[in-house]
């Protein structure tokens, strides 16, 4: 698996919605991207002037909300995630 660096945070995207809200089957090129997942692993934090770590506010496990194209998309064991940057992620799923 992969051990994401300084404050980045890898996310294992959600299921694009393949019905509309009135249950409308959408066809693949109507999908909207997901801009939801999993985080799976999440990087020590940056460094911080005095030397120590910045904490990350994000965990393993979290189910988070994140900008769109805020990321870079790549696969691994033919599984697609997100590497994302901490500010790029907008909220966290409770």
């Amino acid at each position: 698996m992969l051990e994401p660096l300084g404050n980045r945070v890898l996310v294992e995207p959600s299921e694009a919605e393949e019905k509309s809200a009135g249950g409308i089957l959408l066809p693949e090129s109507a999908q909207e991207a997901p801009a939801e997942g999993k985080v799976i692993a999440v990087g020590p934090g940056n460094v911080l002037d005095n030397g120590e770590r910045a904490e990350m506010s994000i965990k393993e496990g979290d189910v988070v909300i994140y900008r769109k194209f805020g990321g870079t998309e790549i696969t691994v064991d033919g599984k697609d995630y997100v590497l994302v940057e901490e500010d790029s992620v907008l909220a966290i799923k409770s």
